[in-house]
């Protein structure tokens, strides 16, 4: 048996979708050849995993022809794949697929490419609405589609021995100890800014982080917010705040570092998702996007919003009324509140 399967394009989404591939890899068994096809950079959140056995690269606008829509379709056409299951929603995938001679092609049927897919997956409605739901049962719902048994909700990633080897580093030149367990803050948002809770209240929580609390901070950034994490640190002027936005940036040591984090206070970005895989309690800062899209009984989670605004989840990448309310009212009184009772939940669970 040949599988391919058509992975999401975002951080969060992929890391979404372990259990769904987690379950394709326990249905069809060892000895099913599961090929995914995803964005380049993405490759190393799944290093140190079991359920694919090989990983397609796929660009647009690659210089390598491989990567791109015809250099795939050549590509799969060559394999002949028994199956494909399609986790993006777009046109494009399901066209690679059947130019590619996938035989039996399984997605949503959704953005006009039902005519293009074999088996077209009503996507759950309310009315003529997609209806909102988390995104890990919404791919399962796939996985469930072929055949696969019920599988845990469990977001599941892994570290190599190069990738802690690389955290350890980092906390060598942290001056930390190898077993430190730092608070972490990601202050990260690729969806736009929107996202982003305002660099000041950052600043302000980590100090009462390492003032009230006596727990070192990481200041965690993706390779767009290196200045504002820099920023952070400089503004909380505290010794034992410090950021990675002078230390590797590779999935594997991201990877590594979170999974040592004690707990995680994070905006509504793919981070979040990393640390949450590996059983990192996280505190999530949401504004544009509601909670229902990453919800998750399995997770150590809690989840804020600020209260009395008719524009949350909007949805947009910048705010179009200007304002950025859904982010300033969240105060950091309030999120530092949070810290402290997840902190007390885990000294209780310790005891």
């Amino acid at each position: 048996m040949k599988l391919v399967v058509f992975l999401p394009n975002w951080v969060g989404d992929l890391t979404m979708a372990t259990p769904t591939l987690r379950a394709l890899r326990g249905h069809f068994g060892p000895n099913a050849r599961i090929v995914g096809v995803l964005r380049p950079h993405l490759r190393g959140l799944l290093e140190g995993t079991f359920w694919l056995d090989e990983l397609w690269p796929s660009e647009k606008k690659s210089p390598d022809p491989s990567m791109r829509f015809w250099g795939l379709v050549s590509r799969l056409r060559q394999q002949r794949f028994d199956l494909g299951i399609l986790l993006t929603n777009s046109l494009r995938t399901a066209l690679m697929a059947a130019w590619g001679g996938v035989r039996r092609r399984v997605g949503y049927a959704r953005d006009g490419r039902n005519w293009v897919l074999t088996d077209p997956i009503p996507p759950p409605r309310q009315g003529r609405r997609i209806q909102p739901m988390p995104m890990v049962e919404y791919y399962l719902g796939l996985a469930a589609a072929v055949g696969c048994a019920q599988e845990s909700l469990h977001l599941e990633l892994a570290t190599t021995a190069q990738d802690e080897g690389s955290a350890d580093e980092v906390w060598r030149r942290f001056g930390w100890p190898t077993v430190e367990r730092p608070v972490v803050l990601n202050c990260s948002g690729a969806f736009g800014g929107s996202k982003l809770w305002p660099i000041e209240y950052f600043a302000q929580l980590a100090q009462r982080v390492v003032d009230d609390l006596g727990q070192p901070v990481l200041v965690f950034c993706g390779p767009g917010e290196r200045e504002r994490a820099r920023q952070i640190v400089q503004l909380a002027g505290r010794e034992n705040v410090v950021s990675m936005a002078d230390q590797p940036m590779d999935f594997g040591t991201a990877k590594a570092v979170l999974r040592r984090g004690r707990l995680m206070v994070s905006t509504d970005s793919g981070p979040r998702h990393i640390a949450a895989a590996f059983g990192v309690p996280v505190i999530t800062l949401y504004g544009p996007l509601l909670p229902i899209w990453s919800r998750n009984p399995t997770q150590k989670a809690v989840h804020l919003m600020a209260e009395h605004l008719d524009c949350l989840g909007c949805g947009r990448p910048k705010c179009p009324l200007g304002h950025h309310a859904c982010m300033k009212q969240l105060s950091v009184d309030r999120v530092y509140e949070a810290v402290v009772e997840v902190l007390r939940s885990l000294e209780r669970q310790a005891a």
